[in-house]
Formats: C-alpha cells, structure tokens, sequence
C-alpha cells in the first residue's frame, strides 16, 4: 500500500479495510488478522495496528472477541451507511476537482454519462 504523508497512516489502513468491507472482499463476519498479521500485511508498527483495530471497533466496523480474534461487524445497516459515507466524499472530491478545472457540475455529469464504461 502506498501511504499518503497528509493523512496519518492508522487512518490510511483503516479506510482500506472499511473499502474491503464495502466491497465486499470482506465479508460479515469474516475473521480479520491477527494485530501482527495486519502489521505485516500493511508493513506498519504493531501498536499501529492495534489502533487501526481500536478505530474500526468504535466506528461499528469490527468487534472483537476475547481470546478468539476481531471479525468484520454483521451489521449489513452500517456496512451500507459506510458505503454511502465512502462515496459521498469520493463525489465530492470528484465534483471539487472539476470545478477546480472550470467544469460545471452539469458537464460533470455529462462528461461521466458518455464516459465509456470501465
């Protein structure tokens, strides 16, 4: 993973777990790593990664259970309340970047309608 140095990196990994939630390479339920495997998966510092997990736990993205390990939350409500958050501030960053080019949002929307599918 490429880390940004504007934003902490606890944060960067955090998201990129929520996205996996999102996108459903995580699933409800999923077992996810142990705090040393995800230090290693992401090559950052263990506390880096107990905080990564601290963090997922008091958004409702995860929960833990003593002994066993952390799991992907089985709330699908949140799961769709984050992906609703997740593209909201990538359409804003989107629509911020156009009217930065002089793009009105009208020929954004344009511009994304006859934009050949990916």
């Amino acid at each position: 993973m490429q880390y940004d140095s504007k934003a902490p990196i606890y944060l960067q990994v955090v998201n990129a777990i929520k996205a996996d939630i999102v996108n459903g390479t995580l699933k409800c339920g999923d077992k996810l790593p142990s705090g040393r495997d995800l230090a290693m998966q992401y090559t950052i510092n263990p506390n880096t990664s107990a905080r990564v997990y601290q963090e997922l736990e008091a958004q409702g993205a995860c929960f833990t259970k003593r002994g066993m390990g952390t799991y992907v939350t089985e709330d699908t409500e949140m799961i769709k309340k984050f992906k609703e958050e997740m593209a909201e501030e990538a359409l804003s960053v989107f629509l911020r970047s156009m009217k930065e080019l002089g793009i009105t949002t009208d020929e954004s929307i344009e511009m994304v309608r006859s934009h050949p599918k990916i």
